[in-house]
């Protein structure tokens, strides 16, 4: 796409660096939310996790008015639908099955990541606007089967839908702090059932002489990103998969963003044995990825969810995002949230067949969440999400 022309003094235009756009200029636009900064996208691109070899060919659409960048919409040309976290595997099938090719396609997201937030990053909600049409001027353009938007915010999602691309629901479970001055205060809003499980869970670990420390920002040393990438890729390995990350972009976010980064080292004997890496902004930590070099029980749960619920409770901060499904987080405290996404399909009959495929998935989604809001783990009178005041 050249560079076009959306006034007298707004153009859009694609670009496939975002090296190529100062970082104050982007960050201006992107907020404080760690994924959709500058210095975590540039570091995805710089370090060879997604680049064009790897399936991730930026086509980063840039508004600009009189010459200031005013928005932007991080797009990539996928090959394959890895490292999405919204599962389109079944649409790609049902294309193979007909004859069709179903890639390359366009997709909006921040790369192996599953969390909410700004996907159309502008000044104004009116600027969001030409970045959409341009997004489906651009797919049509390059004869896409489809573009694609994931986990954008409600005010986005609305937007998209007005532009019809329809709508994809799903779940994912979040922690709310409601105000907790210590762990046991949060235990205490739990059932009874709940509560007890999780002391014990805890109480094996200590058993098992495993203690833990935070390591946050500037106080995370290039020795602790090497063990905690051996943890990551042999967590990796055990499932037989490779890892999306590699530790040059540990290091490099390291160096240039330290202060969304936080670190969970497990030790045993003295010797570090687990880690949970999460990121973080001034109201939400993210829980992202985790390893172990030694199989303990529960170490799983008490190394990512409540090691990051006790730091949340001790920094103030309101959520704790556990990453993508898991219904068994519900058990430890986190409780049910929707997610959204949206989708255009160039194929008129694919969209219709899409199109009624989502009516019927979203009915279940609903089901689901209300079967899943009647298990809440908390005592009714003490639910994080009507006590807090977080939505």
């Amino acid at each position: 796409m050249a560079a076009r022309h959306c006034n007298a003094r707004a153009t859009i235009e694609v670009v496939s660096t975002i090296s190529s756009i100062a970082p104050e200029e982007w960050n201006a636009l992107a907020g404080q939310q760690p994924f959709v900064r500058h210095e975590f996208l540039d570091a995805l691109h710089e370090t060879g996790c997604a680049v064009p070899d790897t399936g991730w060919a930026p086509q980063y659409l840039i508004l600009r008015e009189a010459g200031a960048l005013a928005g932007a919409m991080p797009l990539y040309l996928k090959g394959h639908s890895y490292g999405e976290y919204v599962f389109d595997w079944s649409w790609a099938d049902a294309y193979h099955r007909h004859g069709i090719e179903y890639y390359p396609k366009l997709l909006c997201a921040v790369p192996f990541t599953p969390v909410s937030g700004p996907r159309l990053l502008t000044r104004t909600p009116l600027q969001r606007e030409p970045l959409i049409r341009a997004a489906l001027a651009l797919a049509e353009e390059l004869e896409v089967s489809s573009l694609h938007c994931l986990f954008p915010p409600d005010d986005e999602t609305q937007a998209l839908a007005g532009h019809g691309m329809m709508i994809r629901h799903g779940v994912q479970f979040h922690w709310r702090n409601a105000g907790y001055g210590t762990f046991d205060e949060f235990l205490a809003g739990l059932n009874h059932d709940k509560r007890k499980k999780i002391k014990q869970e805890r109480r094996k670990v200590r058993e098992a002489g495993i203690s833990f420390e935070w390591r946050a920002g500037r106080d995370i040393a290039d020795s602790d990103w090497a063990f905690f990438f051996r943890c990551y890729a042999r967590t990796y390995r055990e499932h037989h998969s490779t890892p999306y990350l590699n530790l040059q972009f540990f290091k490099r976010i390291g160096r240039t963003m330290p202060e969304n980064l936080v670190l969970v080292i497990a030790y045993r004997e003295g010797r570090p044995i687990a880690a949970s890496f999460n990121m973080r902004d001034e109201t939400r930590l993210y829980g992202r990825y985790w390893g172990a070099l030694e199989h303990h029980p529960v170490l799983h749960f008490e190394t990512c969810y409540y090691q990051a619920i006790e730091y949340c409770i001790a920094q103030g901060i309101q959520t704790f995002e556990g990453g993508a499904q898991g219904e068994h987080k519900m058990a430890r405290g986190l409780l049910p949230v929707e997610t959204r996404s949206a989708h255009w399909i160039a194929r008129r009959d694919f969209a219709s067949a899409i199109e009624n495929f989502l009516t019927r998935e979203t009915r279940g989604i609903a089901h689901h969440l209300d079967e899943l809001n009647e298990r809440k783990p908390f005592k009714s009178s003490t639910t994080p999400d009507e006590t807090s005041g977080v939505g």
